[in-house]
């Protein structure tokens, strides 16, 4: 089965709470149709570049799937019916990288930078 990077912003107004019960509910949309979540992380509310639907800041969180295509596809479809998921960003990846997300890493745990010219 392919490999997906899932990433989607929920309103600021909801709890920290329920925005990892999205987290699991979209999880149990992927598992009920034949897929499986590999890892799963909240990366908490964060500023936003521009406003989405008058919001400054949103709830990110990030999944790491292994599914089918039509599973994906209906996660994403039920994504955009909800009325707290304000974005979704899916990518098809070749392989998961092992360990946290860059956003969950320390700035010193991260690869170094190429060198300036």
């Amino acid at each position: 089965m392919p490999f997906y990077e899932h990433v989607f912003i929920a309103r600021q107004d909801l709890s920290n709470t329920q925005a990892e019960g999205l987290i699991e509910h979209f999880g149990s949309v992927l598992t009920d149709n034949g897929g499986s979540v590999v890892d799963s992380e909240y990366w908490g509310v964060k500023t936003m570049a521009y406003k989405i639907n008058k919001n400054r800041k949103g709830h990110y969180a990030f999944m790491r799937s292994d599914a089918p295509a039509p599973a994906v596809q209906e996660m994403e479809r039920l994504m955009r019916l909800h009325d707290d998921v304000m974005r979704v960003l899916t990518i098809r990846v070749d392989e998961h990288e092992e360990g946290p997300s860059a956003q969950m890493q320390k700035r010193d745990e991260r690869d170094t930078r190429r060198e300036r010219r």
